[in-house]
């Protein structure tokens, strides 16, 4: 095993190069050298602590023993109601990306099913037209709360959002708290404070986008925003404020044709979807 002066590299080597140069200028080396010997130490620590926190990640990192055994077991099982005849090698640009993917992202079960799916649309002869090269990208680009959302979505392509603005008496206004909603608590999010960021990511990734101009048809939707506890608490806090009028803007998330697209192949289980 290596010694452990070796893993602190060059900042290591760059106590060393100090100290060497001091060696050559005599007058300096009593004020110097026990700086560049406490430098040494520091960083030594330093890479020891990081090497220690980096360990864990090394074991998220699948050997291709792991993916071999995950397809053979995920990707199997999804394909099973597929005929033989109309199973293939999946495109080697959707296929080789996906796979090296799930080196780094198997250990996430969320997105994990996400790449399985992909991979078993891809090889199914009936489905493989739809199996868009560009989803792995946007996996990746995913955190499984972001995974979550998408499945959630899958039973309704749109959903309620609210601004809450506050107007001062000039007519000038700040949106205090955007993009409003429970989606992080009705996906079941691990961080639901983050659903407003999500969102943002999902828009970005051309999954589903923000559209301002329209609304739920139903009021109970917002109702129920507006209700919620800490949404309430928010909403009674700022109306307290004297001389500020608080608005509640009203509009909803619509889930792109990409995006449904998208849910088809990577998010509905291969097992139920329609082969058209």
């Amino acid at each position: 095993m290596p010694d452990e002066t070796e893993k602190s590299g060059t900042y290591t080597d760059a106590a060393k190069a100090i100290a060497a140069i001091t060696e050559h200028v005599p007058v300096y080396r009593d004020a110097i050298q026990p700086a560049a010997q406490e430098l040494g130490k520091g960083l030594h620590l330093v890479a020891k602590a990081v090497n220690a926190a980096l360990l864990p990640v090394e074991g998220f990192v699948w050997g291709i023993e792991q993916v071999r055994g995950f397809i053979h077991e995920k990707v199997v099982k999804k394909l099973e109601n597929v005929p033989p005849e109309d199973i293939q090698a999946p495109k080697a640009h959707i296929g080789v990306p996906a796979i090296e993917a799930l080196r780094y992202t198997g250990s996430e079960a969320e997105l994990a099913d996400l790449y399985a799916n992909l991979l078993a649309s891809s090889m199914d002869r009936k489905t493989a037209f739809s199996a868009h090269p560009g989803f792995v990208d946007m996996i990746k680009n995913m955190c499984p709360d972001e995974a979550k959302i998408m499945k959630f979505l899958s039973g309704s392509f749109c959903y309620p959002l609210i601004d809450i603005k506050i107007t001062e008496p000039d007519n000038s206004f700040n949106v205090a708290h955007r993009h409003v909603s429970l989606l992080g608590i009705d996906s079941l999010c691990k961080n639901p404070p983050f659903a407003s960021n999500y969102i943002d990511n999902l828009e970005r990734l051309g999954l589903i986008v923000v559209r301002t101009e329209v609304r739920m048809k139903a009021e109970e939707p917002y109702k129920r925003i507006e209700e919620y506890p800490q949404i309430a608490g928010i909403l009674a806090d700022l109306r307290k404020i004297e001389g500020k009028k608080i608005e509640v803007e009203k509009f909803r998330l619509e889930v792109t044709d990409l995006g449904k697209q998208f849910i088809r192949v990577c998010v509905i289980d291969k097992e139920t979807q329609n082969r058209g």
